[in-house]
């Protein structure tokens, strides 16, 4: 009975240290290589819808969002046509923010998506890939490569395991033009 036990605290303990692993690629200053986006990659098609599931079958509970709380990207503005690398500020009221992995209440942490036509799951941990992408230590902008062509940005927050807030916490979807 006892090897089962431990298998299952090493899976959690990689998993864990996985989600944490997804945050901390990030730099508090913009930098390239902390979102990487292949241009190929970066089309006006939308990445694959994320399977539901539910909190109970997750077995994930949400962490309550503060009334009043809200993220918003400062810049670049919606309609803006821009050169890539594209600078996008992001923007936070009503909460603190803090690196991943830090429970501490009203903290989360930024993940940008990026042409997403289908929100991911919101009571999972969310995905780490082009489409979303991670700020696990609290970073505040960052700097996207970009085809050419119509984006979609929009920020969600995240709570110190990585799953929105209950209600999610996102700021309005914007779209920019990258020349």
């Amino acid at each position: 009975m006892r090897i089962p036990f431990q298998r299952s605290a090493l899976i959690a303990l990689v998993a864990g240290t996985a989600l944490l692993q997804a945050c901390s690629d990030n730099t508090d200053t913009p930098n390239t290589d902390a979102a990487p986006m292949a241009q190929d990659t970066m089309t006006s098609q939308p990445a694959a819808p994320a399977e539901a599931a539910s909190s109970e079958a997750s077995g994930i509970t949400r962490t309550p969002a503060p009334q009043g709380a809200s993220v918003f990207i400062v810049s670049p503005a919606d309609g803006a046509t821009v050169s890539s690398p594209v600078k996008v500020e992001f923007g936070i009221e009503g909460m603190q923010l803090a690196p991943a992995g830090t429970d501490k209440p009203d903290t989360g942490h930024h993940h940008l998506l990026v042409d997403l036509d289908t929100l991911p799951a919101m009571d999972m941990p969310l995905p780490s890939n082009d489409h979303v992408i991670h700020f696990g230590k609290a970073q505040t902008s960052t700097e996207l490569e970009l085809a050419p062509g119509k984006h979609t940005l929009q920020l969600l927050l995240g709570d110190y395991r990585h799953v929105p807030f209950d209600p999610p916490i996102m700021s309005e979807k914007i779209t920019i033009t990258v020349k």
